[in-house]
């Protein structure tokens, strides 16, 4: 079997961006009340190598951004305030759309931030159309400009990138699944099942029947 070296060299290579290391997750996820699939989102850009040194100081850049960007609900008024003052602040939050018929207009509602009413094009739900259905995490860039009667709220958002992943591009699983042979593939899966591949014989790989459900007609 393949080392496991060579397996997250080429996971790293080919899946960059998507790689989480699940030990740092719950280093983060033991001092930080912030869903999983937000850690996992940061650690993938900042901490997807095999360099320790890079690691900790990815890890240093992780805590730094939850600190000052995710939203705690608590700390809501904190932050808009800091929109306000800065006038552009980006944040960390749960965005949920939906179309307001009587204006014409897509609106944002920020779940921790508290605040609802941002006006959205048309062309980002198109794009991401899961922020109608339950809403997406995502990291935003809010501007904060007060005019009286012109809109419902005074804060635009200026930009937004999904921390979930609003689609899935099979395409590019396909594509990056040719740099692994048969073997190091079946390792690949053994682990998104939460099995390390070099702890086990090959005959133990029919655990790999648990993946089963996940892709038969329901």
């Amino acid at each position: 079997m393949e080392t496991e070296k060579s397996i997250d060299e080429l996971l790293n290579t080919h899946f960059a961006g998507r790689v989480v290391r699940k030990d740092l997750t719950k280093l983060l996820k033991e001092g930080a009340n912030v869903p999983v699939y937000v850690l996992e989102y940061l650690l993938g850009m900042y901490c997807a190598v095999d360099d320790e040194i890079v690691i900790a100081e990815g890890m240093k850049s992780v805590k730094q951004i939850l600190s000052d960007n995710y939203v705690r609900p608590d700390e809501a008024e904190k932050i808009k305030s800091k929109i306000k003052e800065l006038g552009n602040y980006k944040i960390i939050d749960k965005v949920t759309v939906k179309l307001n018929v009587n204006r014409d207009k897509y609106e944002a509602m920020l779940s921790n931030l508290g605040v609802g009413g941002i006006e959205i094009s048309s062309d980002t739900i198109k794009k991401y159309e899961k922020l109608l259905v339950g809403g997406i995490w995502c990291i935003l860039n809010l501007q904060y400009l007060y005019d009286e009667g012109a809109r419902t709220t005074p804060f635009i958002l200026s930009e937004l990138k999904p921390i979930q992943m609003p689609n899935l591009d099979l395409d590019s699983v396909f594509e990056g699944r040719k740099a692994f042979t048969e073997s190091q593939w079946i390792g690949v899966l053994l682990r998104s099942i939460g099995l390390e591949p070099t702890n086990f014989v090959e005959r133990a790989r029919h655990l790999m029947a648990r993946l089963i459900p996940l892709v038969e007609n329901n």
